[in-house]
Formats: C-alpha cells, sequence, structure tokens
C-alpha cells in the first residue's frame, strides 16, 4: 500500500461505509481496534448525527477509521416519471398504511455542514460516493492532515479524481451491493456495470492514485487476487453485514444466506440509482418500472422500507448484498477481520508455492 494507507491500518481491508444504519461506531470500532479500516457511512444522518457518531467512535477506539460522504446530487429527474412511479407505489402505500415521502426534499444530504465539521474537527480518512468533490475541498482535507478517498466506477472518474487532488480511488466494480457510486447515474446507460478485476486494470492504467477495490469480496483469496490485480487494498462490505456490531435489520442478515433469496440484481426500485441487493417482491414487482431519479424515490420509499421492516416483512425492505452474499459468516468483526487477514496471508503462500514449482 501507500505510505500513507500503509500508516492507518495493518491489514489491506476496509470495511465499506454502508449507509442506513449498518455502519455504526460498534462496528467501525471493532474492525479497527483488529487491524482493518472501519469506517462510518454519514449518508442520511444530519451533520449533528455524523458528528456525535464520529465522537463516540473516538471514544472507542484510538485507531485509525474513516467517515463516508454523499456527494450533492442534482435535482434532474423528470418530475411526471415520478410522479407516475408514485402512483404506482399507491398500492405498496395501502398494504403497509405508511404514505408515501416528499420526493422534493432537498439532494445535498448536508454536504456542506458535514465537511465543515470534519475540516475542524479533522478525522483520518474521509471518501467520498455519488461524486469527486472540488480540488478546494480535498487541498483543504489534505492541508487538515485527512487522507481522502473517492469512490469511482470508470476510468474517466478515476482520472477526475487524481485531477481533484484525491489522494487514493476506492474502485468499485458492479458486484458490489449496495448503490453503484457512478458520479453520474445516466438512464440511457440501463442498469449494467464493468466487473471489479477488469476495472482495477484499466483504472491503474490511467492514474497513479492507491487503489482499494471493492465488489463481492467475502473471502481472503479473493482479497489475494485484487492485490495481485493492482489494488493496495480491498474494501469488504457486505461480509461484515450478519456481524453482531454491524446495524443491519436481522431479517436482513438472515436473508443473505437464505435459501429464498437467490440471486442479487441491480435495481432503482428504492432509491431510484441502480443499487445491488438480494431480488425480493418489491425488486420483481417494481424494479422495471423506476425511473433514474435520486433521491426522490429514495425518499419516497423511505417509509414504505421502515414498514416493511417494522413488521418483518422482508419482502418488501432493501436487502442491499454483494454478489457473494452467499458465503457471509456471522462472526464478530474483529474475529472477522483475523480470519481474513490469515486467509489472505494462506492465499499468497500458496501461490508463491505454485510460482517456485
Amino acid at each position: 500500500m501507500s505510505l500513507a494507507l500503509t500508516d492507518l491500518c495493518r491489514y489491506p481491508i476496509v470495511q465499506a461505509p454502508m449507509a442506513g444504519g449498518v455502519s455504526r461506531p460498534e462496528l467501525a470500532a471493532a474492525v479497527s481496534e483488529a487491524g482493518g479500516l472501519g469506517f462510518l457511512a454519514a449518508g442520511y444522518k444530519t451533520a449533528d448525527g455524523m458528528y456525535n457518531e464520529v465522537e463516540q467512535l473516538r471514544r472507542m477506539t484510538g485507531a485509525a477509521f474513516g467517515v463516508n460522504l454523499f456527494m450533492p446530487q442534482p435535482l434532474v429527474a423528470d418530475p411526471s416519471a415520478v410522479e407516475v412511479y408514485r402512483d404506482q407505489l399507491a398500492g405498496e402505500a395501502s398494504w403497509y398504511e405508511t404514505p408515501l415521502g416528499d420526493p422534493d426534499s432537498s439532494g445535498d444530504d448536508g454536504y456542506e455542514a458535514k465537511v465543515a465539521i470534519l475540516l475542524e474537527a479533522p478525522v483520518p480518512v474521509v471518501s467520498f460516493t455519488f461524486g469527486c468533490p472540488t480540488r478546494e475541498v480535498l487541498d483543504a482535507f489534505a492541508a487538515a492532515g485527512t487522507f481522502t478517498v473517492v469512490t469511482v466506477t470508470s476510468a474517466q472518474e478515476a482520472r477526475n479524481a487524481q485531477w481533484a487532488g484525491a489522494g487514493a480511488v476506492c474502485v468499485q466494480g458492479t458486484e458490489a451491493g449496495g448503490h453503484q457510486s457512478t458520479h453520474r447515474d445516466d438512464p440511457r446507460g440501463g442498469l449494467a456495470g464493468t466487473g471489479l478485476l477488469a476495472l482495477i486494470a484499466e483504472v491503474r492504467e490511467v492514474v497513479q492514485l492507491p487503489v482499494v477495490a471493492a465488489g463481492g469480496l467475502m473471502r481472503g483469496s479473493q482479497i489475494t487476487a485484487v492485490l495481485a490485480a493492482g489494488a493496495d487494498a480491498a474494501q469488504l462490505g457486505t461480509a461484515f453485514l450478519p456481524c453482531p456490531e454491524s446495524g443491519a435489520h436481522p431479517l436482513h442478515k438472515q436473508a443473505l444466506t437464505n435459501p429464498l433469496f437467490v440471486t442479487t440484481a441491480l435495481t432503482r426500485a428504492f432509491s431510484g440509482r441502480p443499487a445491488r441487493g438480494l431480488v425480493n417482491r418489491f425488486v420483481r414487482e417494481h424494479g422495471p418500472y423506476a425511473p433514474s431519479a435520486y433521491p426522490q424515490v429514495h425518499q419516497m420509499t423511505s417509509g414504505l422500507r421502515k414498514a416493511a421492516a417494522k413488521t418483518g416483512d422482508a419482502q418488501g425492505m432493501a436487502l442491499w448484498a454483494g454478489q457473494g452474499h452467499r458465503m457471509a459468516r456471522e462472526l464478530p468483526a474483529g474475529e472477522l477481520v483475523g480470519l481474513l487477514a490469515a486467509e489472505t496471508e494462506a492465499a499468497r503462500a500458496a501461490v508463491s508455492v505454485r510460482s517456485a514449482r
């Protein structure tokens, strides 16, 4: 890893920042204490809520950790398409006895206030999702001693991040669970993406930045594979979902290995942006018709998802998961980091033996 990343954690293992309450201080602290790099997710939180979690995490560990921010999103969706989808969701609102949310709320996620807080009280790492900050912002974080990471899904996005002054890029393959961190959601592009190994190679050819690889990684052997492909570290999200420190709903944790959920798909059904999750009734019924409209669709379905979780109905929940979800292991986060590190070292040793023959 680059010097900056090497100084932050003992192992090249990064816990993905999973928004929606999953990446709690308890999870980030356990990962960082075990030698990985734990992350808090500031997305969908108020600036004060983010600050409180950061302070809680500081009390739990003296190890390095990161905070992830959502970039502001332009409200460019077709209002008529949003209204049509709203009408389609009327049956869900009736079924769960909860009103649909207001699609016209702000799309900035409190970005400016969160940046101001993190510059005033710096943390070791800040990463960004759904876009790239300005050079001014990235330079300000560098001056504050904060290492910055921009999540990218293409070589061009990686070029833009390098030009803007990012410290590293998190290269997200289409196998990754949750939202695809495209810098611009193009509805004409459909629900497709580039696989992780191909994307690492593409990015490595055009930028000189450290690379964190993300996308369906669940085992140490896969971590070894992406390191061999040119990554400096591996980021895992779904692998940490079933940990007791994770804030994921129990139904979400159970669904990862439940035979009822056999596959994942990219869908706009819950948020209006492509996101990979387990295929359930909601995805099947609404995915084909959901417009490219983030955060409007996210705001409309927020109450529905909460109501489904409250009633114990996994068929109406957003069950974000990567393609490797069937390999999920229900272990304490610190124990999982240690196991992944051991598996990585064993895979490296096995490759060395085969190479020596």
